[in-house]
């Protein structure tokens, strides 16, 4: 499928290719729908097996952020950027400036801060050329560390999804398998601990799981097994794409909620999940918490009051699987029409006309 017909498929509205041969910048902008406003999302950097892949990674990806945003109901729209490199290798001070002049000609329909592979402290370099940027460290005016506010989020939204599927939120004795205890992970970790749940982590990043398996009691196991082990929570908080026809057989578990963008590879595996009795958690509405914060950053950050925003995902799941039962549909089919009903509704208020400033 050629990119203007991906774009027309998915409903994209622009698609930015920026290069820059002194820096070897190559980034990727994807917008999907500004009807709510700006489009907000982070930019990820990596090392993309091909340019193709690139390309799909920022199409999902935005999408996945329209509908964070006009879920928890943020006056923004959906993007998100992607810089094909390692970050480990290819990440420089005059790689990011060149990225930071790109969004800023964009002349902000497209606000931008971390994701994999990026952080705080790069949007700091990048800063130094464009102004549309979010999730800047505290010293650097930002509201910080995005991640421990989505954990939160995924906390929330996995009591409420217990709450749903067993009528208790306390997770006191459940066995939570997760799957990528990087940025995310680990905060989720702590949570649940405190908690009381039994904790089963695995990690690409061998350091990573040391870490949680010291702090936490918890039980390590090998990447490619996570998906066997039995639990009551499998939480996917590493990359997306990894419930899919070869994993989802595998599973052990009553409830699938974690902090990865794009879990879900295909609408059919979620009827799957459905059919086998998993209530899957729509994944843009657990891992909000990230966006909740950058996008309150954006009026004049208050940490206790993006708290609140996140803390309310609870209630917006319940409401969710409540509708869902109600219309007879899977969760996340419930959750897409609520975002489709508010673009709609509040793209309908377009029409009223307002004169320039």
């Amino acid at each position: 499928m050629g990119i203007f017909e991906q774009m027309a498929e998915r409903g994209h509205e622009q698609l930015v290719f920026s290069h820059d041969s002194e820096s070897g910048l190559r980034s990727i902008i994807a917008l999907h729908d500004t009807t709510l406003g700006s489009a907000l999302g982070g930019c990820r950097m990596r090392d993309y097996p091909t340019e193709a892949e690139a390309v799909d990674d920022a199409l999902a990806l935005s999408w996945g952020m329209t509908a964070k945003s006009a879920i928890t109901r943020t006056n923004h729209g959906g993007g998100k950027a992607v810089i094909w490199g390692d970050p480990k290798t290819d990440k420089t001070e005059i790689l990011l400036r060149a990225f930071g002049r790109f969004v800023e000609g964009l002349h902000g329909r497209f606000l931008t801060g971390t994701d994999m592979g990026t952080t705080g402290e790069d949007f700091v370099v990048a800063g130094q050329e464009t102004d549309w940027l979010v999730g800047l460290p505290e010293y650097a005016g930002g509201s910080g560390n995005t991640s421990v506010t989505t954990a939160h989020g995924v906390w929330h939204g996995i009591r409420a999804g217990a709450s749903h599927l067993w009528g208790s939120d306390d997770l006191r004795g459940k066995t939570v398998a997760i799957q990528g205890v990087g940025k995310v992970g680990e905060y989720l970790a702590e949570l649940l601990d405190e908690a009381g749940c039994e904790l089963i982590v695995s990690d690409v990043d061998g350091e990573a799981v040391e870490r949680v398996v010291t702090a936490h009691g918890a039980r390590a196991v090998d990447p490619a097994d996570i998906y066997d082990v039995e639990c009551d929570v499998f939480s996917p908080c590493a990359l997306g794409g990894v419930l899919n026809e070869d994993t989802i057989g595998r599973l052990r578990c009553q409830i699938i909620g974690g902090a990865a963008n794009n879990q879900v590879t295909d609408p059919e595996i979620g009827h799957r999940l459905h059919e086998m009795g998993i209530l899957y958690i729509p994944d843009y509405i657990i891992n909000a918490g990230g966006l909740i914060q950058v996008a309150d950053e954006v009026e004049g950050f208050n940490r206790e009051r993006a708290m609140k925003k996140t803390e309310a995902l609870y209630q917006l799941l319940l409401d969710c699987f409540a509708r869902a039962e109600e219309l007879s549909v899977t969760p996340f089919e419930a959750a897409d029409r609520l975002v489709e009903e508010r673009i709609n509704i509040l793209g309908a208020v377009s029409r009223i006309y307002l004169p320039r400033r």
